[in-house]
C-alpha cells in the first residue's frame, strides 16, 4: 500500500458495468476534493482498431484460438505493471488515451495538434505531478499473469493497487447487458454479440475470472426475475436486462477498513449473509457504493496527507 501515491482500480468484463462504478468513484472524489490521473483500460491494449482485426482475422485463419481483447496478447501489461509501480514510487508515469469516437478525436486533436481518428490512440505523454491518486477502469486492473519458465511471476499489476473494485454480476446479466449495450449504442446484432461472446470465452475464464479473487470489494448482481435465455431474439424479450428492483446485489468485501454490519444498518433491507457478504436489492446500489468506497477512500486521502505531513 502506498501512502502518498494510491492506487484505485475498477475492474469488469465488457458489459459488466464498470462504468457505473466508475462515475460513483469519481463523485467520491470529487467530494474529497481529489485531483485523480485517470488511466482508461482501452489505452493500453496492444492494438489500434485496424491493427486489431486484421490480427484477430489472422488469428482465425490459422485455426487457433482467436485473439481477444482479454487477452495478453492483445495488451501492453507489462506497461500497465510499469506504469503502476512507477506512480506508485513518484505520483507519476506514462499514458496515452484511445480515441472512441469523433468527439474524443477533436479534443485529443485540439489539446496535442495532432490528425488522429477513431480507434486510435494518442502518444504516449506523462502524467501531470502532483494529482492525489491514480484511478483505473478497465479489463486488467487487477490482473496477475504468470507466465510459464523462469519469468514466472511477471505481470502482476494487481500487486500496486490499494483498493481494486470488481464488478462481476451473474453471467446471464452481464451478457444482457452487454447485448443491450452493442445493439442499442453500436451496429450489432444480437447474434454478431453472441459470436463475441463465444470467441472470447476462453480468455474470459484465462484473464478475466481470476482477478475477482484479488479485489477488495465485489459487486456480484444476482437476478430475481428470469434471465435464463439471455441471447433470445423474440422482440419483448430480447437484451432486456433486470431493473435493479428485480436483482440483488451480493457484495463481497475483504477490507481492514469496513465496518459491514455498520453499513448493512444504513441500507434498507440489507442483511450479512456471511461476515464478508453483503446483500441488498440493487435498488440501493447507489447508496451501498458511496457507503462502502468513501470511507476506504477517505482513509487512502488521510494516510497521504499524514505521510506528507511527516
Amino acid at each position: 500500500m502506498s501512502a502518498i501515491h494510491p492506487i484505485v482500480t475498477v475492474t469488469g468484463s465488457s458489459g459488466a458495468g464498470t462504468s457505473f462504478v466508475k462515475r460513483a468513484v469519481e463523485q467520491i472524489f470529487a467530494r474529497e476534493n481529489l485531483n485523480a490521473a485517470i488511466i482508461e483500460g482501452d489505452s493500453f491494449h496492444k492494438y489500434d482498431r485496424m491493427s486489431m482485426r486484421a490480427k484477430v482475422a489472422d488469428s482465425k485463419e490459422n485455426g487457433g484460438r482467436p485473439l481477444t481483447h482479454f487477452s495478453e496478447h492483445a495488451n501492453e501489461f507489462e506497461k500497465l505493471e510499469e506504469l503502476f509501480a512507477q506512480y506508485r514510487e513518484t505520483g507519476t508515469g506514462k499514458r496515452r488515451y484511445y480515441i472512441h469516437s469523433d468527439e474524443e478525436a477533436a479534443e485529443h486533436n485540439a489539446r496535442l495538434g495532432t490528425n488522429l481518428k477513431p480507434g486510435e490512440f494518442t502518444p504516449w505523454e506523462d502524467i501531470p505531478e502532483g494529482t492525489d491518486v491514480l484511478f483505473y477502469e478497465g479489463l486488467h486492473g487487477m490482473v496477475k499473469r504468470k507466465d510459464h519458465g523462469p519469468a514466472e511471476g511477471m505481470h502482476d499489476v494487481s500487486q500496486y493497487v490499494d483498493l481494486g473494485i470488481g464488478v462481476c454480476p451473474v453471467v446471464n446479466i452481464e451478457w444482457m447487458q452487454k447485448i443491450y449495450r452493442d445493439t442499442s449504442e453500436r451496429p450489432y446484432s444480437v447474434g454478431q454479440v453472441r459470436d463475441v461472446i463465444l470467441e472470447r470465452m476462453e480468455d474470459y475464464i484465462e484473464y478475466i475470472v481470476p482477478q475477482f479473487h484479488r479485489t477488495h470489494i465485489n459487486f456480484h448482481r444476482v437476478p430475481l426475475v428470469d434471465t435464463s435465455d439471455p441471447f433470445s431474439t423474440l422482440k419483448d424479450e430480447a437484451a432486456l436486462v433486470p431493473e435493479p428492483k428485480n436483482s440483488l446485489m451480493v457484495t463481497h468485501v475483504r477490507h481492514q477498513d469496513i465496518d459491514l454490519q455498520a453499513i448493512a444498518d444504513k441500507i434498507p433491507g440489507a442483511w450479512l449473509q456471511t461476515t464478508e457478504t453483503l446483500v441488498y436489492n440493487s435498488e440501493h446500489m447507489v447508496l451501498a457504493m458511496d457507503l462502502l468506497m468513501s470511507p476506504i477512500i477517505h482513509n487512502l486521502v488521510e494516510r497521504k496527507r499524514a505521510a506528507l505531513a511527516k
